[in-house]
């Protein structure tokens, strides 16, 4: 990586490592996850995390909590959670406004006296990378014994591939990046349409991070029926890779996948995005001879220099990835809008606009 990469500002907003510990801390199995700070940090992904079950809830620290301590509030607000909910997982993590005063969240669990297990994670927002946040929440999960040191190294080297990911073509490889919705869907389609009716030979992938498979996955299963089946899928769904919901998301998945007659090659699990190029760089040349490829999910993930010669399909979620997507020479840039908020809380594939659009088209 070059120095100039290393050292670049990024101006646009990103993820926050509160949130992503909050997702992890769902993917470990936490029933019950307590923020440590105002009513209003992290509202947003708080909600969308009670679609998948998990109960989200706050101190409310005010004024007063940030001069005289919001540990009086804490040591009552688990007591109550456990009393509410009867979990058998809980969790608390910190905000900004909780780190910045010092608040012990180890002392408030002690003082609590619980009977269940809580991780206690020391997070804030300021982190420059919000994978440090997934970091520390599974060092929670190390130190109580619900991960093994195999899975959390794993995890570790899986998290410094999807920054390395991000800097090189993602969300933090540019200063500013502009929203941008990409190419209209029925044009894509269109094109799409041609070359599968033309007889070109296609590969099919998704490439999809953890819950957003569930609609990217529709986009695989679209081009493997508008194709009629001639074109070779991969996905990334080992359902024997990952943290439980991880797993059992690849599981739902692949189940779908397979009652839709829709038959796919295993790159990895559901974590395993950044580090899928390899498996689908030595099917390429295994196979070889590709006129083009539909890839969903994590398309910047996939090295550009195994897709040479193909003319490339990107579907993403993120309106920010456009750009870095058209400057790695994918060819047709697809977005999905609100597509994570449509997948919290799914069980099976839902539909996305572009398959969709392709399966209207493939009918005229």
């Amino acid at each position: 990586m070059s120095a100039d990469v290393q050292k670049l500002q990024v101006i646009h907003p990103r993820p926050s490592s509160i949130v992503a510990a909050l997702y992890t801390l769902r993917d470990l199995g936490a029933d019950v996850v307590i923020l440590h700070g105002p009513s209003g940090c992290c509202f947003k992904h708080a909600r969308l995390l009670e679609e998948d079950g998990v109960r989200v809830l706050t101190t409310a620290l005010d004024e007063a909590g940030f001069v005289f301590g919001g540990q009086e509030p804490l040591v009552r607000l688990l007591k109550r959670a456990q009393e509410l909910f009867n979990p058998k997982l809980m969790a608390i993590t910190g905000t900004c406004s909780s780190m910045i005063i010092g608040e012990d969240l180890h002392q408030a669990v002690e003082a609590a006296g619980l009977d269940v297990p809580v991780m206690e994670v020391e997070v804030h927002a300021g982190y420059r990378d919000n994978t440090r946040g997934v970091v520390i929440a599974l060092e929670a999960a190390l130190n109580l014994g619900i991960i093994d040191q195999a899975e959390f190294e794993r995890q570790k080297t899986l998290l410094e591939k999807a920054t390395e990911v991000e800097r090189l073509h993602g969300a933090a490889s540019s200063e500013y990046l502009a929203p941008d919705r990409g190419d209209l869907k029925y044009q894509a389609a269109s094109r799409l349409l041609q070359l599968i009716r033309e007889g070109k030979r296609g590969l099919n992938i998704l490439n999809a991070k953890k819950e957003t498979a569930y609609m990217f996955a529709d986009v695989t299963s679209a081009v493997f029926e508008t194709a009629g089946g001639d074109v070779d899928t991969l996905a990334n769904l080992d359902a024997s890779l990952g943290l439980p919901k991880v797993r059992k998301d690849a599981e739902n998945i692949s189940r779908d996948l397979s009652s839709r007659g829709v038959n796919f090659d295993l790159i990895g699990g559901l974590d395993e995005y950044p580090v899928t190029g390899e498996k689908i760089e030595k099917f390429i040349k295994a196979k070889g001879g590709y006129d083009f490829a539909v890839i969903s999910g994590v398309p910047h993930a996939v090295p550009a220099s195994c897709l040479e010669g193909m003319e490339i399909f990107s579907v993403t979620n993120g309106p920010r990835q456009v750009k870095p997507l058209r400057e790695m020479g994918h060819d047709h840039v697809v977005v999905e809008i609100d597509l994570h908020p449509k997948t919290m809380g799914a069980k099976s594939i839902i539909e996305s606009e572009f398959g969709a659009t392709l399966r209207a088209m493939n009918k005229v």
